[in-house]
């Protein structure tokens, strides 16, 4: 693993070797060096002065100020921009966020001091090559996710570090290192201090990753304790039916991994049996049944989504999809029609694949009868997608135009008649024409 990998953008090159001109240092710096090292491509690419915020305006003909307070100032060129932030100490932390002073220095190790994990700690440029005081290259060759210094130092500089620290691992397959471990566990209850918002993005980040199941140390360590207190009733929670063979947490974990990395999906398989601790019975044979947990599932989604501050349309689908992640039909083409009218064809494909990814996380116990159904239920879907067979009053072939026309009073009875007509020919698919429809309503007038 060798910095060699490391190519510059003509753009950022551009700003460094003006910075370098002008006598001042400059580097590219944190993740875009990681990711150049990793074979990733760069999302963005920060740079990291010892040139002043005036000084770096002064260099730029178009810049504006994106925390001058701190030192950030974004340059553009051609209209794209990069920030450059001058080396920095930042002060006392008062709110396990934000230092209390940022002091200005032109030291640039004194600036990657104040940096989370070694892998974000290295700075490059073509003049200099790679600078990395902390060994992040060792830990990138290692795969071992290690704070800067002390990790309880970092950590109560920022506690959103300590969710950070289990997504790096998460998206980059990496371990966590022991001293950062036993820092994450002491401080997690700081994370209580971060905003929702912040926290909804870190836990967006591990679950769409490779390894989701992250979650799992994140329990261990007392992190989503402080944020998703959910989640620890689950894997304490144990099921004791031939359906299943895990708790209701590690099934959990198994689902969110047996599905695609979407974030609706994700987050619906992490939260699609969140009602079952409290919905658990045990029968007189000791078997354990959580029927109508679906209902509270979608109660409970839907304050969590609340409470990290999901946007309305992410939790208009997973709340839906929570509450019917356990609807099953029969593989017939009616009762998949009127599933999807029941659950919306605009997210029955998800629902599909929320249902088998919770099978297979499931127990062997009747497993091939489950996903036969699933495949001959999958094939059904398609066939009535291509057909474009009506399953919503949208498809219908008439409207109530069509039927006040007829000589029908608009009203309550316009609707009653549209979803019968519905009825009909969700049962009877190729009813669903003008001519049939009015035909149908002139019969039973």
């Amino acid at each position: 693993m060798k910095a060699s990998f490391i190519q510059l953008p003509g753009k950022v090159h551009t700003i460094i070797t003006t910075l370098q001109n002008a006598g001042f240092e400059a580097y590219a710096v944190g993740g875009c060096v990681r990711d150049c090292i990793l074979g990733r491509q760069p999302e963005d690419w920060d740079i990291t002065t010892s040139a002043m915020p005036k000084e770096i305006k002064e260099l730029f003909d178009k810049t504006f100020d994106t925390g001058i307070e701190h030192g950030t100032v974004t340059v553009l060129l051609d209209k794209e921009g990069f920030e450059v932030t001058t080396y920095r100490i930042d002060g006392e932390y008062e709110d396990s966020r934000h230092p209390k002073e940022v002091t200005f220095t032109r030291n640039l190790k004194e600036d990657l001091l104040r940096r989370d994990f070694t892998i974000n700690a290295m700075a490059y440029n073509e003049k200099e090559g790679l600078v990395d005081v902390f060994g992040g290259l060792d830990d990138l060759e290692k795969k071992r996710i290690r704070c800067v210094g002390d990790a309880r130092a970092r950590f109560l500089e920022d506690a959103l570090r300590i969710l950070r620290g289990v997504r790096f691992a998460a998206q980059l397959g990496f371990s966590i290192e022991d001293r950062t471990r036993e820092g994450m566990r002491e401080l997690a209850p700081t994370l209580k201090k971060i905003s929702a918002e912040r926290i909804q993005t870190e836990l967006v980040k591990m679950l769409v990753s490779e390894r989701p199941g992250l979650l799992r140390e994140a329990y261990e360590l007392g992190i989503t304790a402080q944020f998703l207190p959910e989640f620890d009733r689950l894997m304490e929670t144990e099921q004791e039916t031939p359906h299943h063979m895990y708790n209701v947490g590690e099934h959990t974990i198994h689902a969110m991994e047996n599905v695609r990395a979407d974030k609706i999906l994700r987050l619906t398989m992490l939260l699609h049996d969140m009602g079952k601790p409290a919905f658990k019975t045990i029968d007189e044979n000791g078997r354990a049944h959580f029927k109508k947990h679906a209902f509270e599932s979608e109660i409970i989604a839907g304050s969590v989504l609340k409470r990290l501050k999901f946007d309305n349309d992410t939790l208009r689908k997973v709340t839906k999809l929570v509450y019917y992640h356990d609807y099953r039909m029969p593989a017939e083409a009616r009762d998949v029609r009127r599933a999807m009218n029941k659950i919306g064809k605009d997210i029955f494909l998800l629902y599909m694949e929320v249902r088998r990814a919770d099978v297979l996380a499931q127990s062997l116990y009747k497993r091939e009868e489950k996903v036969q159904n699933l495949d001959e239920i999958e094939s059904l879907t398609e066939e009535i997608l291509e057909k474009g067979q009506c399953v919503s009053l949208k498809e219908l072939a008439v409207t109530g135009r069509d039927l006040i026309k007829m000589g029908m009073a608009p009203g309550k009875e316009i609707g009653e008649k549209l979803n019968e007509l519905l009825c009909l020919v969700i049962e009877e698919p190729e009813l669903n024409t003008k001519e049939e429809l009015l035909k149908f309503l002139w019969k039973e007038k």
